[in-house]
């Protein structure tokens, strides 16, 4: 561990995972000091990038000693993969109320039999009467008081963040600043409006990115908050620490400016950042990344530039905002095996770097066969690799009844 007597200010880069925490301390001297922590550990800390940084400074954070953070985060991206943002609500105008879940009517798998659309990030959808034409002259202006009711009861039932979403607004954004206004008189803390957001043509595009950025946001700024807070984090140009956070383009952002649709593959994207240039210090410059964490796994290719993309789909959900070409499966190191009805499932809940037994419900999980199963009985508290069927009435191994059929076809 660093000295604490050290002087001058100390710069800070830092990977906050799902699971594990990554710290590099570069001392005033120029020495380099890394350090990995747990990043949930709520017996010895409540942060393990403030924590990082407190051991790293020896023991006291102390603001005139920190110059500058840079922080990648899988914060945003978590949450979303596990579905557990902000429960939000969306505004779009009158006759659209469906048109985000219809989207482009993309079939994935052409010969499917079932269709399953997407799981939707909102929960509950208010339509507001108002039109714009597509040149942005108004049609009909929008009756706010006919959704005073309904934006009453949904902030009585604990939505936080509302998505407005109307037709043509990126032409002409008076009737979504009028509504914007309406809601945070209301008392809801997130309220994300598509011609802010994303000022581009196309409903679908621009409302799906609305929805993330309302979902997400409230999950990072509360984030953001405790760690600026921490730090005693001032904004750039003034006196104090300057905290700053990667975005998913790739780019750096001050954290005030640290937004929910620009924050999904915050972490990964550092990820790549360093791989290129670790990739090029080796003498490589074509690679290819695989990245597998304790909550999901990550893979980019390099071949001489950076491959970013403006129409994304990330987990499921479609984002217009330019990101890092990375492709993310929410399956890691520290995924939860469950068990679903006829078949194991990896993700995408993780054990948070909290190792522990009875990950399985005890009335889901299977119960090894220990009479006729090739593997042996299994050592105590450890699940047999052979397990009983589904219905009980083959009591033998899944490997036993292949070979059994296999003897009989012969």
């Amino acid at each position: 561990m660093p000295a604490p007597t050290d002087p001058g200010p100390w710069d800070f880069w830092i990977d906050r995972g799902g699971t594990f925490t990554d710290v590099v301390g570069r001392a005033p001297g120029g020495a380099l000091h890394p350090l990995k922590l747990l990043s949930e550990n709520p017996g010895a800390y409540d942060d393990a990038a403030i924590e990082g940084i407190r051991r790293l400074l020896g023991g006291k954070i102390a603001p005139a000693r920190i110059g500058t953070v840079k922080m990648g985060t899988t914060v945003a991206t978590n949450a979303l993969l596990e579905r557990k943002g902000e429960r939000t609500l969306l505004l779009i105008t009158r006759g659209f109320r469906d048109a985000l879940r219809i989207a482009y009517q993309a079939r994935p798998d052409i010969f499917a039999k079932e269709i399953v659309l997407p799981e939707q990030l909102y929960e509950r959808v208010i339509e507001v009467d108002e039109r714009l034409r597509a040149d942005g002259s108004v049609e009909r202006a929008p009756d706010a008081a006919a959704i005073a009711d309904a934006l009453d009861a949904a902030r009585a039932d604990g939505i936080g963040a509302v998505a407005i979403v109307l037709m043509h607004a990126w032409k002409n954004p008076a009737h979504e600043a009028a509504l914007a206004r309406l809601v945070r008189a209301r008392g809801f803390g997130q309220v994300s409006v598509s011609h802010e957001v994303s000022p581009l043509v196309k409903l679908v595009g621009r409302g799906d990115t609305t929805v993330v950025d309302a979902y997400l946001s409230p999950i990072l700024d509360r984030y953001v908050a405790r760690v600026a807070a921490a730090l005693g984090a001032t904004p750039a140009g003034q006196p104090g620490p300057t905290l700053q956070f990667m975005m998913s383009s790739g780019g750096l952002t001050a954290a005030e400016r640290f937004q929910g649709k620009d924050a999904i593959l915050s972490g990964p994207a550092g990820g790549v950042v360093g791989m290129v240039e670790t990739a090029n210090d080796a003498g490589f410059g074509r690679v290819i990344g695989f990245d597998m964490g304790g909550t999901s796994t990550d893979v980019a290719h390099y071949a001489g530039s950076y491959e970013r993309a403006f129409d994304s789909e990330v987990a499921g959900v479609r984002i217009r905002a330019p990101m890092m070409q990375i492709n993310t499966v929410a399956a890691g190191g520290g995924s939860i095996l469950h068990a679903d009805p006829g078949r194991f499932r990896v993700g995408p809940r993780f054990g948070r770097g909290r190792p522990r037994t009875g990950l399985l419900s005890p009335r889901r999980t299977a119960q090894p066969d220990r009479r006729q199963c090739h593997a042996g009985p299994a050592a105590p508290g450890i699940l047999s690799p052979c397990l009983r069927s589904r219905s009980g009435s083959a009591p033998r191994c899944g490997r036993r009844a292949r070979e059994i059929r296999r003897d009989r076809a012969d």
